[in-house]
């Protein structure tokens, strides 16, 4: 079972420090066994102040860090997480002392600081609540900030942007560990999306448009959904739209954060990750239904985005358990 501690500092955020325990807490194998175990800690185990009208009691004191696998820091709103100077309280270093190498590291939010702080994300991608990220730049300037995504996963070390943005990491980490088909169930248990399309640009304040323009691509992108096997053009899109396809591309960057083209090889990318993880199809398959056409199309376009060939992704998350006993013959039926 893999263990997580979950870090909370006088401050805390409840909703943010409540995503672990419940997300990986819904995540169950084949047989229904817990996937993982979360423990909340404070750094003397004693209570917490919340950053609401109560405190929080913990059981634990920063000791269990040391053996856990993963750690996860949410945020605080408060001198016990970091100083203005970027620096660390001392007792709170001396917690993150504790930490095995090797254990992954995730931040929540403002959490991101207290990694940032430790030197745990010099030269590395992260990101953090688009309010903080030109904070987050400014006190440590080797971090290589992005406050357009709603995570970021750099292998051992991944961070968050705001709120619910904490279920999305929490939800891929599950799906990185156990694949789709249990993140998934989890999503469904948890009553959220199992991927959210898009980074924190639809969500930072913009100017209201135009009543003229104010219309979403929303529909557009759900019929394009239903027909990513087919080659969609971005004139097909705009026509589906009734816009212009200059009109459609700066709907799609206001609303999603990037362009059609971006956003449709995104989706063609996690179906095809999607069937790689939970059926047998062979690859060429898997390709015309996620709308590459051709295996070959869809091994670059899966090495560029995650780095491996498909058949050494499918055999990452492979497991009996998981795939779907559907046929060839039964799929073109």
């Amino acid at each position: 079972m893999h263990r997580v501690g979950v870090l909370a500092l006088d401050g805390v955020v409840p909703f943010e420090l409540g995503i672990p325990a419940r997300i990986f807490g819904a995540a169950r194998g084949a047989a229904g066994e817990p996937l993982y175990s979360v423990v909340t800690c404070s750094l003397d185990g004693r209570t917490v102040r919340a950053d609401a009208d109560y405190d929080i009691a913990v059981s634990e004191d920063a000791s269990v860090l040391a053996h856990v696998d993963t750690v996860v820091i949410p945020p605080s709103h408060g001198q016990a997480m970091v100083r203005e100077d970027g620096r660390l309280p001392d007792e709170l270093r001396a917690a993150l002392a504790r930490i095995r190498p090797g254990t992954r590291m995730v931040a929540i939010c403002t959490g991101a600081f207290v990694l940032a702080a430790a030197g745990m994300l010099d030269h590395r991608p992260a990101t953090t609540h688009w309010q903080e990220a030109h904070q987050l730049q400014r006190l440590f300037t080797t971090v290589r900030v992005d406050p357009n995504v709603l995570f970021v996963d750099d292998g051992d070390v991944l961070t968050s942007a705001g709120a619910a943005a904490g279920v999305d990491l929490c939800v891929h980490l599950v799906r990185r560990d156990h694949g789709s088909a249990v993140a998934n169930e989890v999503a469904r248990l948890c009553v959220v999306p199992p991927w959210r399309d898009g980074g924190q640009a639809q969500f930072i304040r913009q100017p209201v448009p135009e009543p003229s323009t104010a219309s979403g691509t929303a529909a557009t992108r759900a019929w394009a959904l239903e027909r990513l096997a087919e080659p969609l053009t971005l004139t097909e899109l705009a026509a589906h739209a009734r816009i212009s396809v200059r009109t459609l591309t700066r709907r799609f960057r206001d609303e999603v954060g990037m362009s059609p083209g971006q956003w449709l090889a995104g989706q063609r990318i996690e179906r095809a990750r999607h069937l790689l993880e939970t059926t047998d199809w062979p690859i060429d398959l898997v390709a015309h239904h996620a709308g590459f056409g051709t295996g070959t199309s869809l091994r670059q376009h899966l090495h560029s985005a995650v780095g491996v060939a498909p058949l050494a992704y499918r055999r990452t998350f492979r497991s009996t358990a998981e795939l779907t006993t559907r046929s060839t013959t039964e799929l073109t039926a």
